[in-house]
């Protein structure tokens, strides 16, 4: 993961082209962010995880899901634009999906750990969710068959394979066993 000296806008970050170097981007305090694409083992996991979160809001007519890095405005001046791997949002929260970044913290953000994930700059952006109104983080990892739950930096539980998740008050009446995310 590498940083680039000079404070980006999000409306910056909206106008780049596409990149062309097997990276993607994202800003943290103005910071532009530079991550490696993520391998298929991610893949699948963000498509299994997202089938289940997709099913459940469709099934329940309560918000919108999202997957493939949503660009997500966490704050502004400097501007943060962080993109879960995984995002929901209440119609209360969020009655309409925009055509660009989300300018709304989602409900829930979920990341999936990928082999090219530096472990600190997902602890970041955790803690950064926790502080910028996101009630519910999941931490989803394919190699340990793990969901790590954050409802609050000291609210945290790991579930394995075989545990039962639930989405609390944020996603009221949603479980399924951990394993369907690694299915």
């Amino acid at each position: 993961m590498a940083t680039t000296e000079k404070l980006v806008t999000a409306e910056e970050l909206w106008r780049m082209p596409e990149p062309v170097d097997g990276l993607r981007y994202e800003l943290l305090e103005g910071e532009l962010v530079k991550t490696p694409l993520a391998g298929a083992r991610h893949g699948v996991c963000c498509a299994a995880v997202g089938m289940v979160l997709y099913r459940y809001v469709k099934e329940r007519s309560q918000g919108h899901a999202v997957s493939n890095n949503t660009g997500v405005i966490t704050e502004r001046d400097p501007d943060t634009v962080l993109a879960p791997d995984l995002a929901y949002w209440s119609h209360e929260r969020l009655p309409e999906m925009p055509g660009g970044f989300v300018e709304v913290p989602p409900d829930l953000a979920a990341e999936v750990v990928s082999a090219s994930d530096s472990q600190s700059y997902v602890h970041r952006k955790v803690l950064h969710y926790l502080d910028h109104a996101v009630s519910l983080v999941w931490v989803v990892d394919p190699k340990t068959r793990t969901v790590t739950v954050y409802r609050s930096r000291r609210d945290v539980c790991i579930l394995g394979d075989q545990d039962e998740i639930t989405g609390g008050d944020v996603l009221p009446g949603f479980s399924c066993r951990v394993g369907e995310f690694f299915a």
